[in-house]
């Protein structure tokens, strides 16, 4: 039985080519997001009040870094970002229509974009060759006024025709820090977007961070919420004496074998999600999270590790979290028994959570509906099991779309029926579910290529897998390697080895790594169809969490050399 093809592939932007990234530039995403956290919560407890002069700005960066730890090297850098979180808030008060989004045409592929310029800058002909186009499109669907143009002139021009009343600029950290004087002598609000290269040619942004910042608005009552301070919350929910409160005390093996691995170790974005959901759509986001709405999160990672119980059973695979799989560590009848208690007590604390009648079915339906999804994806991939032979993208994307998915959607869907709302929600959280589990799933097979487990090998169905055949039809050295791969014929270290070279040899991690951001950007985009700006706004923020936390691959050669002491393994956004 094969899958049936329900998914399409996204529109991924070409990979620009790698360039000399800034040097005073932290070098990872994760770095990058730390020293923003820092920046805000420096703010948060100074509180400096805008327009602050130039020379007074950097001593206010001298004391995050001195605060932090981090290099003086990035002072400037460290500077752009108490900027922006002094202006955050005024941002977010003014109209879209009265914005102006500043971009550099360096952001395009020089030698073959065919846009041409006037004295304005860049009149883009959306060849989708660079980022350019989308955020274009994005500012001005929601009002913004968008230049590609550089030069101070331009801008205080059009500040002086009292129709603008805030910036976003993306630039060069050399040209926003020239910037200060006039956003100082003008007293607008500006929020500004490193380049991540120094050169003046094929550079790139941080998308998803200018696309966070030009949908800011006082509408969105959550762009302020501590998303990491949510996720302690929640993981302090699987401690055994938390659970012990809302489960009720162990009395048997079954039950402590249950609650044992219920505790054990596990990101939680499951139940992180449906606290999200609940918190974007309630009056006061910053509300206690109700006892109710706890039981449905638990309620939420039963369903979730009762999966992974039947799946590693149902796999062969002895270990999880780094230890025996609880089939290898118990055997497999009482595995099967603790996996089918775990979906009994998540439907029980979805009954018991408080909710109103109406609300409570709904959330049942929706947790029987993603259980039958997921067992629909289980059944494809098992079917495939017993009789291996090559797939498709498309149909491993679908089986991803089928076991990965329903668990994103089912947990914002009891968050969002919790709060009370439902129907003007579902199908755009059904969308956008969809996108970011394909993409978690996607994320998960670059993983393996790092030899992280044998999945890649043929254990199940997988994407690189599949882009590599697909790219080795001309290759027959590669081809015949990957095919006993896909037939589960690649079991010695050698025989995974010359797999893993020939996936190396044909790029099979690029076209992954952009079907990765391809998805990533399928879900932000799906928040479109969602009219409530709080949810929309959080939801956003949800990707970049739940992505952020992986360092991917792509500084250059040069850089590398000159940072190689000390600084193995670091990472960058792809441009």
């Amino acid at each position: 039985m094969e899958p049936q093809v329900r998914i399409a592939l996204p529109r991924v932007l070409p990979v620009q080519p790698a360039r000399a990234p800034q040097a005073n530039i932290p070098q990872t995403l994760v770095e990058r997001e730390q020293l923003k956290a820092a920046a805000r919560a420096y703010v948060a407890r100074v509180s400096p009040v805008p327009p602050v002069p130039a020379d007074d700005l950097r001593r206010h960066a001298e004391q995050l870094l001195a605060r932090t730890g981090v290099p003086d090297m990035y002072r400037e850098y460290a500077a752009v970002l108490i900027s922006n979180e002094m202006w955050r808030d005024a941002l977010a008060g003014i109209p879209y229509e009265r914005r102006l989004l500043l971009m550099p045409k360096c952001l395009r592929v020089e030698s073959k974009c065919p846009a041409p310029f006037d004295e304005f800058g860049l009149l883009c002909k959306k060849c989708g060759l660079c980022s350019i186009q989308d955020l274009q499109e994005e500012a001005e669907r929601l009002g913004y006024a968008v230049l590609v143009a550089e030069g101070s002139a331009i801008v205080m021009s059009i500040i002086e025709t009292g129709k603008i009343e805030a910036i976003v600029g993306v630039s060069c950290l050399s040209v926003l820090e020239r910037a200060f004087p006039y956003m100082e002598a003008a007293a607008i609000p500006g929020v500004a977007i490193p380049l991540l290269q120094d050169d003046c040619i094929d550079t790139a942004v941080d998308v998803d961070w200018v696309w966070d910042v030009i949908h800011l608005t006082s509408d969105d009552r959550t762009y302020r919420m501590d998303l990491e301070s949510i996720r302690r919350e929640v993981d302090g929910w699987f401690l055994p004496a938390q659970l012990e409160t809302f489960l009720g005390p162990a009395e048997s093996d079954t039950e402590r074998i249950a609650r044992d691995w219920l505790s054990r170790a596990g990101k939680r974005w499951r139940p992180f999600l449906t606290v999200c959901a609940w918190r974007a759509l309630t009056e006061d986001p910053n509300a206690p999270v109700p006892a109710g709405l706890r039981r449905a999160a638990i309620a939420v990672e039963c369903f979730h590790k009762a999966s992974l119980v039947h799946d590693d059973i149902e796999d062969d695979d002895p270990t999880r979290y780094g230890v025996d799989a609880l089939h290898t560590e118990h055997g497999t009848p009482v595995a099967l028994n603790v996996g089918d208690l775990l979906i009994g007590e998540g439907y029980r604390l979805l009954t018991e959570c408080g909710a109103p009648s109406a609300e409570t079915v709904a959330m049942l339906h929706a947790a029987a509906q993603g259980h039958r999804t997921l067992a629909l994806g289980q059944g494809a991939e098992l079917a495939w099991t017993r009789h291996p032979k090559a797939l498709s993208s498309l149909q491993v994307l679908e089986i991803f779309r089928q076991k990965t998915a329903p668990a994103f959607e089912v947990a914002l869907a009891i968050g969002a029926l919790y709060a009370g709302v439902s129907e003007d929600v579902s199908a755009a959280l059904a969308k956008y579910s969809e996108a970011l589990g394909v993409a978690y799933q996607i994320r998960d097979d670059i993983e393996d290529l790092a030899g992280k487990n044998g999945d890649v090998c043929g254990a199940r169905p997988s994407l690189p897998l599949a882009v590599g055949l697909e790219r080795g039809r001309a290759h027959d050295e590669h081809a015949a390697v990957l095919a006993s791969a896909w037939r589960r014929q690649a079991t010695s270290h050698e025989q995974r080895s010359a797999v893993l070279d020939a996936l190396a040899a044909l790029k099979v991690e690029d076209r992954c790594e952009a079907l990765l951001q391809g998805y990533k950007e399928q879900a932000i985009r799906s928040l479109a169809e969602i009219e409530h700006s709080s949810l929309k706004g959080l939801l956003r923020r949800v990707v970049g969490k739940i992505f952020n936390d992986l360092e991917v691959k792509g500084w250059c050669s040069e850089f590398e050399a000159r940072n190689a002491a000390g600084r193995e393994g670091r990472a960058d956004v792809a441009g």
